[in-house]
């Protein structure tokens, strides 16, 4: 199936598809499945590299949404009687954050025309008709190709050969658990688990969902498009797998991995930034910054150490004896307070006595008593 306005899309899908034909025709028989499945699964990869951009919109997309799903659910309850104003404010929480629910599809969407162009080309090449720039010798080298015994436009349910049936059927599987794998480490390793939001419940809906859709689609599917969705899935897992190894979410089990793994490698600051190096990263940090970092996180530690560390409890021998050494000078907390001697009223009569001085033990005197001066003779009395 073939549409008009996609003409242009189809000559470029059919051009690079040549290209890498014509490269692989120099290791590979021109006429086998090798020579035009590579080429297939080479325009994949080109594709694919040309949607890094985004794809890295699409991990700051949905980061983005993971962050505001409190807020979300904090709109809905508070606005719930309240459709408009509710998405009023939703497509303002929206705009504040720089995202919004499309955008995580940003590479599904992009991938559909190119998805429907080879459809359309490899469609054309099982009727035996011109598409592109494929016609003539080549459109006859593509009509001969074959991948494990099956035409590259063989379907499962429009092939009667057994053999046919088997490999679309192994294709079908792997393109539906690769679609699954790559939903499933994102979620149990890339999420924060400390938010539980709606948002999460539905990417984990999707986990299953997706690979079933794909299953139910595979079936009507050619042999060359399934060489196209696994190649994408496979290139889809490997880059997940990157990322979230080098740049995981933060709070998300991958995210305490990298950061054990930076510690242990001395490149990872008290603050717990990470030490690059040249390159964005991309070339090991110098000895100097490790060093640096060791030496600032060696003094953060010693500081946490020395503010954690508690005196240590003396014995009653050891009391006594520090007792006797500063019975001059007591502590605040022991010090016993002595009467003052203006404390006695001028108009009572009555003798102030000076204090006995506590007897002293053996072995010095104890922690915490006070020793007072003797005083010498009576205090004169107050003449009427």
């Amino acid at each position: 199936m073939t549409f008009g306005f996609l003409s242009p899309l189809y000559t470029a899908v059919s051009w690079i598809i040549v290209q890498f034909h014509a490269l692989y025709s120099n290791v590979f028989d021109p006429d086998g499945g090798w020579a035009w499945g590579l080429a297939i699964a080479s325009m994949v990869v080109v594709i694919r590299i040309c949607l890094i951009p985004l794809f890295v919109k699409q991990i700051k997309a949905t980061r983005a949404m993971q962050a505001i799903q409190p807020k979300m659910k904090a709109i809905q309850e508070r606005y719930k009687n309240d459709r408009q104003r509710q998405s009023e404010e939703m497509m303002k929480l929206y705009k504040d954050a720089g995202t919004n629910p499309f955008s995580s599809c940003l590479p599904i969407i992009v991938q559909a025309p190119f998805f429907t162009a080879l459809y359309g080309v490899l469609s054309k090449v099982a009727k035996g008709q011109d598409i592109g720039v494929i016609h003539g010798s080549l459109l006859v080298s593509a009509g001969k190709a074959h991948i494990f015994g099956a035409p590259l436009s063989a379907t499962f349910l429009g092939s009667p050969e057994t053999s046919v049936k088997i490999v679309t059927a192994v294709m079908i599987v792997m393109m539906s658990l690769s679609q699954f794998v790559t939903q499933r480490q994102l979620m149990t390793k890339n999420v924060d688990l400390t938010v539980k939001t709606p948002f999460m419940q539905q990417q984990k809906m999707l986990m299953y969902v997706f690979p079933v859709m794909f299953a139910v689609m595979g079936i009507n599917f050619p042999v060359g498009v399934l060489v196209y969705w696994l190649t994408t899935n496979v290139w889809s897992m490997g880059q997940q797998l990157v990322v979230i190894r080098n740049n995981p979410t933060p709070g998300s089990k991958a995210f305490e991995e990298r950061q054990a793994r930076l510690k242990k490698a001395g490149r990872l600051r008290p603050d717990g930034s990470e030490i690059k190096g040249a390159l964005w990263g991309m070339l090991p940090p110098s000895k100097a910054a490790i060093a640096e970092a060791a030496s600032a996180a060696a003094v953060v530690e010693e500081s946490v150490r020395a503010s954690r560390q508690q005196p240590r409890r003396q014995t009653k021998a050891q009391r006594q004896h520090g007792g006797a050494a500063q019975a001059t000078e007591p502590s605040e907390d022991t010090r016993v307070e002595q009467p003052a001697e203006d404390a006695v009223p001028a108009d009572s009569g009555a003798k102030a006595t000076a204090a006995k001085p506590a007897a002293a033990k053996p072995g010095g005197t104890k922690q915490g008593t006070r020793q007072q001066p003797k005083r010498g003779g009576q205090r004169p009395k107050k003449k009427s």
